[in-house]
């Protein structure tokens, strides 16, 4: 891997200093540091989609007060909407580093912080459907996995200042290039463990086969009504969707590790088809997806109803 990043390095710094640092910076047309010309029709495309998601992310936020949607999905979409305005630039300035530089940063991050919105909807889904079946506490899911996230996403933001003032200044992207990757490989464990003690908590659920004894005697009734009459639809979709967008999520992060892997100058990173569908393709399906099935529309109701049983529960039970 260390030869591949030093390959890599070296193919970029080629590409850098073939040009005049000044003349780059006026943007003339031509092949330059991301060894192709993007797209412009691609770019209008993302940065359109992503304007119109960040947007109604923002107006779902501040419709059910779910403020912790700001700092994930929405700030995922800002960094998706300022990378891809970058590439847009690119597309008729391809020489010009400071673009350059900012889609490195912007969509390298960008991704993170829409996992976390799926840390905290586990969290949501434990609470409603019964803790005695996971093995740590709600608010210990969104704990662990937001900081494991926090951490990927530093390590991540490091990695692509580093290598892009590299690429900027004509100097060896490599140390950039093997913190980014560092961080892609930190999240990448994070979603795999994500993915295992959620799947551990819903076999429990499905198999009544609780860690803990139930809290009071509403969570023990309300568990057994739910194995009788079946999962509530609506949370039957938000756990698909959920699924979905780690799923997404997680093809990315895969394609970003083997990207970086490959090397700056790797056949992998001077396809433009690749990261326009592994990367671009795979954050827009993921956070187009929590627009859609929101848990606004889909636990709130049914937390709402879960507090309305329990008060009713009391009153009957005094």
């Amino acid at each position: 891997m260390a030869t591949n990043f030093t390959s890599a390095a070296g193919g970029l710094l080629s590409r850098a200093q073939a040009f005049d640092p000044e003349v780059l910076l006026r943007g003339n047309t031509g092949i330059g540091p991301y060894d192709y010309v993007p797209t412009r029709s691609v770019g209008i495309i993302f940065t359109t989609l992503f304007a119109i998601s960040t947007v109604a992310h923002i107006i779902q936020s501040v419709r059910f007060r779910l403020w912790w949607l700001l700092p994930t999905a929405v700030f995922c979409g800002v960094s998706e909407l300022v990378g891809w305005s970058a590439r847009l630039y690119s597309s008729g300035a391809p020489r010009a580093l400071i673009p350059f530089e900012i889609q490195i940063s912007a969509t390298i991050t960008g991704p993170t912080p829409l996992i976390a919105a799926n840390f905290v909807i586990l969290e949501y889904i434990i609470k409603t459907l019964g803790p005695r079946f996971s093995r740590l506490t709600p608010k210990m899911y969104t704990i662990i996995f937001c900081s494991c996230d926090a951490i990927s996403l530093t390590i991540q933001g490091v990695g692509g200042a580093v290598a892009a003032m590299a690429a900027g200044n004509g100097n060896d992207p490599t140390t950039g290039g093997t913190i980014m990757l560092i961080g892609i490989v930190i999240q990448m464990v994070a979603i795999s463990a994500f993915v295992m003690c959620a799947g551990e908590f819903l076999y429990r659920y499905a198999t009544n086969q609780p860690l803990h004894k139930a809290e009071d005697d509403f969570e023990k009734h309300s568990s057994v009504s739910d194995y009788v009459r079946g999962m509530d639809p609506r949370m039957k979709i938000m756990l698909y969707a959920m699924t979905f967008t780690t799923t997404c999520l997680f093809i990315r992060a895969v394609y970003r590790t083997v990207e970086l892997t490959d090397g700056w100058n790797g056949r992998i990173i001077s396809t433009q088809v690749y990261f326009n569908v592994l990367d671009g393709g795979m954050v827009t399906l993921a956070i187009y997806t929590l627009n859609i099935f929101h848990p606004g529309f889909l636990i709130l109701p049914i937390q709402r109803a879960t507090k309305r049983s329990s008060s009713f529960a009391y009153i009957d039970g005094v």
